[in-house]
């Protein structure tokens, strides 16, 4: 029997989108919440490949019942489950930088490799582990990318011309160094320093490059919205003719966003790896490529 698409609740639009593309029949997990906040999880008869959809943003009563859908799913005669989880969280705590910290991106990968034989994501925000596998011991593992999505999404737009990318951090290098070489655009990259979740220091060596050019930030992940916001605020200082961003994931607020119009932010648009007001991009096909093997087992 072919693979099935599995959605956990809320993912059944994106879901879809992936098993259109795959061929894939699709259907849903079934999640109840009682009163008093556990759940009870169905998962339907399938064959011996369960392809589970769950972006794991605001994630943690979404872990406790992907526990219980494994679970329920090898009951069911699943040999193999491979969990599609296009944002990971608890990836930025890589280790404990002070005592008595727990290191969540090593709880969460032990966690998520004891359930599931595969784990394929987009674009995770992994600092100083350079090998997604390394997250996830004893299962396979795939981190595929969106930046040919974020580049062909700038592309298409009419209005793009005279272009300077900007990754607001060294972190960002790898994502618009991309973005920047499908695009044939120069690019910089600026350095940051973090003093809080909502306050950080930028500096972008060659920021005045940006004079008289559209500028489009591009970064993996959007939370606060305050890397963006001073990001935009030197651009515009350098004369910049409009700037935008793009990013893959965005889990910024309605009040974040209109923070960053405030700022100076002409539009920020993210891919549909999580579920946002700023989509404008699909990364159905990508995950689909990754996994045409599992369609053919």
């Amino acid at each position: 029997m072919m693979a099935t698409v599995l959605a956990m609740p809320g993912q059944a639009a994106p879901a879809r989108r992936l098993a259109d593309a795959l061929g894939a029949p699709c259907a849903e997990i079934e999640v109840h919440r009682f009163p008093d906040g556990e759940s009870r999880v169905r998962v339907p008869a399938i064959g011996e490949t369960a392809l589970v959809y769950c972006s794991l943003d605001d994630p943690n009563a979404k872990l406790v019942e992907l526990m219980l859908a494994a679970s329920a799913l090898a009951d069911r005669g699943a040999k193999r489950r491979v969990l599609v989880a296009p944002y990971l969280c608890y990836m930025r705590q890589d280790t404990a930088f002070a005592p008595g910290e727990a290191v969540s991106q090593r709880v969460i990968g032990d966690f998520l490799a004891a359930r599931f034989e595969r784990i394929v994501t987009v674009d995770p925000h992994l600092h100083r582990t350079p090998d997604i596998g390394q997250v996830f011991p004893g299962a396979e593992a795939d981190a595929l990318t969106a930046t040919g999505v974020l580049a062909d999404m700038i592309a298409a737009d009419p209005g793009t011309g005279n272009l300077l990318l900007v990754g607001p951090d060294a972190e960002s290098e790898a994502w618009v160094s991309r973005v920047a070489g499908v695009l044939d655009a120069p690019f910089l990259v600026g350095r940051k320093v973090r003093r809080g979740d909502r306050d950080v220091a930028i500096e972008i060596a060659g920021i005045e490059r940006a004079e008289g050019r559209q500028v489009v930030i591009v970064d993996d992940l959007v939370s606060s919205g305050a890397t963006l916001a001073e990001c935009a605020r030197l651009a515009l200082e350098a004369g910049a003719a409009t700037v935008e961003a793009a990013a893959t994931h965005c889990l910024s607020s309605r009040a974040d966003h209109d923070a960053l119009v405030a700022a100076g932010l002409a539009r920020l648009r993210s891919t549909d790896a999580i579920a946002h007001f700023t989509n404008a991009a699909g990364i159905a096909p990508v995950v689909a490529a990754a996994l045409q093997e599992e369609i053919r087992r």
